[in-house]
């Protein structure tokens, strides 16, 4: 069954889908009258819907029934991902949303090779933001997890103090996932490097503002393979692999 996000709350029995959305249920999908579909609102109310109309470029659908989406992590996980080269971030965004990332923010590291203007970031931006977007709809996300603006990697780990837990995973080595969590946080935030991992001081800075330092095992892993691995570990120890 399609998967789609509202703008906004819907409280009536129908609802109007335009612009971008309902070009592509009519356009690329190619979806009749009579079909069903799913709509879910920024709080996270998942609405069976069938379409009732459809013309050009809009679409009107009767609301069947709603109940909240059950389909989220019950953790926050934010993801401080070092700006790797070339189109590997827009990989990591997509691959990350699909394993239940809630939020992802890009870093600059002082080892990063890429380093995009401020022009060319906006539109990186609002392509990993759209990429997040399609990744959440085909997973059947609850949310749209966010793609946050690039910090430095100073700004970063001040504002991954927002978590009760942060984990740095770092080449050097470090404890394994399973003996940083003993216990469940509610947010969690984790480092990944670029291609050139991260600096001594870098490490140092993260430990003094709290966070755990971590290790993925002897191997060394590939910038966009990392943070799929982390994740992959984080989700499964806090039982949202179940």
């Amino acid at each position: 069954m399609p998967w789609f996000f509202t703008d906004r709350e819907i409280d009536a029995d129908k609802y109007i889908i335009e612009g971008e959305t309902a070009r592509h249920m009519l356009k690329s999908l190619r979806m009749k009258q009579g079909e069903e579909l799913t709509l879910v609102t920024p709080s996270g109310i998942q609405l069976d819907c069938v379409l009732a109309l459809a013309s050009n470029d809009t679409a009107e659908v009767d609301i069947i029934s709603r109940k909240t989406c059950e389909n989220e992590p019950d953790v926050k996980i934010t993801l401080y991902q070092a700006l790797p080269k070339g189109d590997k971030m827009d990989y990591i965004v997509q691959k990350c949303v699909e394993l239940g990332i809630s939020e992802i923010v890009p870093v600059i590291s002082a080892r990063c090779v890429s380093r995009p203007d401020e022009k060319s970031l906006r539109k990186k931006l609002l392509r990993w933001q759209k990429i997040a977007l399609e990744a959440a709809q085909q997973s059947r996300r609850g949310i749209i997890p966010k793609i946050g603006a690039a910090l430095s990697f100073r700004q970063a780990v001040e504002k991954s103090k927002e978590n009760e837990l942060n984990i740095f995973f770092y080449e050097l080595g470090g404890e394994s996932v399973a003996q940083i969590l003993t216990d469940k946080p509610k947010t969690i935030g984790f480092f990944i490097g670029s291609e050139g991992g991260f600096e001594e001081k870098e490490a140092q800075l993260a430990a003094e503002a709290g966070a755990k330092t971590a290790t993925l095992g002897k191997r060394i892993l590939r910038a966009e393979t990392a943070p799929l691995a982390a994740l992959s570990v984080i989700m499964y120890q806090t039982g949202n692999f179940d």
